[in-house]
């Protein structure tokens, strides 16, 4: 998803002006939250903003993807951080923990070194290409 259809969806759904890297969308609120137990809901990220904040030093596109996956999943669980305080708090370790936890998972999987760019899954792949010509 590009900045300009997040933003058409942030404007939709939320009510906020201009692109964000990720919404989440509950399944289990509202008036027929009961109809899909077992699915937690809906996570939008925006590639773009990913890819953009992806270029700071030190981090690779897999590693913002995740971030924004995990922190739109723990939305979808109920954290919030959007007043601050100790919930902020407290949605920021468990992300860093389940982070982690990924990353510690690549690292057995790769050999113990972080995903290089080269053994990204197909998608990442295309994704990156498609960026690069875009850039």
């Amino acid at each position: 998803m590009d900045e300009r259809e997040i933003a058409g969806i942030n404007l939709a759904f939320l009510n906020r002006h201009g692109p964000t890297n990720v919404i989440a969308f509950p399944m289990r609120e509202g008036a027929y939250g009961d109809l899909t137990p077992n699915l937690l809901g809906d996570v939008v990220i925006c590639v773009d903003t990913a890819h953009r904040e992806s270029r700071l030093p030190g981090r690779t596109l897999e590693e913002r993807l995740t971030e924004l996956l995990v922190h739109g999943v723990l939305h979808l669980c109920g954290y919030d951080h959007e007043n601050g305080g100790r919930p902020a708090r407290r949605m920021a370790a468990q992300s860093r923990r389940l982070v982690k936890k990924i990353e510690e998972s690549w690292k057995l999987e790769a050999g113990g070194s972080k995903p290089r760019q080269g053994k990204a899954p197909p998608a990442i792949q295309k994704l990156r290409k498609s960026r690069s010509t875009r850039s």
